[in-house]
């Protein structure tokens, strides 16, 4: 089982303790407020490894944030938020503890634009997982335009080229931006914008807002 109170303590140590901006105390506030002090020191714990980050190389960087959100607990959305799919913010994932392999790689990819990765380079990818025959997103980071990508997965801890990764079926990926058909491993076909994705759309004005939903079950023990 994992014990949070001790990985924060870990993460304080390791990484230090760095002032927070008035905007990352309020995060830490309303999140404190809303899920519970313990919740409120995972904000802070991933503030400080964001900030303690920002100097590394992007792949260190793509490291050390997947080591990061992998600690949390994988709990299917039905029975983490009564939905049958929600797109947990990072706030909410962090302020549950929890959460599916979406909310995972939201907080992933929001972590990485935060350290300058530019958003050409990242990819969140809508695969079938073709062993646990289900569906299933994962992080995508493209050093260069025409290059194989590789994946931060919380399947697989370890960061792998996608060409190892047989046991995932690409069918669609995103950004900030664009929308593409994955119809090979590599880069995919544009389909238009991800404003299409009505998911997409509503998390981001949920992040906007910093509107936040309990989970109906507590993993925050």
């Amino acid at each position: 089982m994992k014990r949070w109170h001790i990985i924060v303590l870990i993460l304080f140590i390791s990484f230090g303790t760095v002032g927070l901006t008035t905007k990352e105390a309020r995060w830490v506030d309303k999140v404190a407020n809303f899920y519970g002090e313990r919740a409120g020191k995972r904000v802070t714990a991933w503030r400080n490894m964001v900030e303690n980050s920002q100097d590394l190389s992007e792949l260190d960087k793509l490291d050390r944030v997947n080591d990061f959100f992998n600690q949390l607990y994988f709990v299917d959305d039905i029975d983490l938020w009564g939905q049958k799919d929600y797109w947990a913010t990072p706030l909410e994932f962090l302020g549950a503890a929890a959460g599916d392999c979406e909310d995972f790689s939201i907080a992933k990819y929001f972590s990485l634009r935060e350290l300058g990765i530019d958003d050409k380079k990242l990819r969140l990818v809508y695969v079938k997982a073709i062993r646990l025959d289900q569906f299933h997103m994962v992080v995508a980071y493209y050093p260069t335009p025409s290059s194989e990508p590789v994946l931060l997965d919380n399947l697989d801890p370890k960061i792998k080229r996608a060409s190892l990764r047989r046991d995932l079926l690409p069918i669609y990926s995103f950004n900030g931006s664009r929308l593409w058909l994955m119809k090979e491993r590599g880069q995919g076909e544009l389909a238009g914008n991800a404003s299409r994705l009505g998911l997409w759309n509503d998390l981001r004005t949920r992040v906007e807002s910093l509107e936040m939903q309990k989970p109906i079950r507590q993993y925050d023990r």
